[in-house]
């Protein structure tokens, strides 16, 4: 599903166990204009042929690579040495403008509804995006978005053109 590559994608966006089918569609819409790569791990809360998916992710599916995953264990076969994965999480200390990204890292976000799972979060780097006015946590698809659009923002590069 979606495009192929060779080029080492901008960034990675891991979508832990996503329940919302117009929130991953975002997410891919997001992934399609910066030129990430997208990846899905299992179970999620809906079907890639939920009305609501398609809705969101409009006509960008064609332009993103798509890469679904049945388990966390699944996923991390496929890591190069070295990968860096990042987990956001609001129990971080540690904001995400904070560090430095390089091209081809993975950012990973829990499920909508309880983010990620204590053993994750304590696995990996830890990074936080600032909520300043309050509340529990942002929108899954303002998270990754946000998340993706600092690592261009760090590493540049002109990714795909319209």
């Amino acid at each position: 599903m979606g495009v192929s590559g060779t080029a080492t994608p901008l960034c990675h966006v891991v979508l832990y166990a996503p329940e919302k089918a117009g929130n991953v569609g975002n997410v891919a819409r997001t992934c399609a204009v910066l030129g990430a790569e997208l990846h899905l791990i299992r179970p999620y809360g809906f079907h890639l042929q939920d009305r609501e998916f398609e809705r969101a992710v409009m006509d960008y599916l064609a332009g993103v690579k798509l890469s679904e995953h049945a388990s966390w264990t699944a996923f991390q076969e496929t890591l190069k040495p070295g990968a860096r994965v990042w987990a956001f999480s609001t129990h971080a200390q540690q904001l995400y403008t904070d560090v430095s990204f390089a091209r081809g890292d993975y950012l990973l976000f829990g499920p909508e509804s309880r983010g990620l799972p204590v053993w994750l979060r304590e696995a990996l780097p830890k990074l936080k995006l600032p909520q300043p006015g309050g509340g529990r946590s942002l929108n899954l698809a303002v998270a990754a978005g946000a998340a993706a659009f600092e690592v261009q923002r760090q590493v540049g590069g002109a990714g795909p053109t319209s």
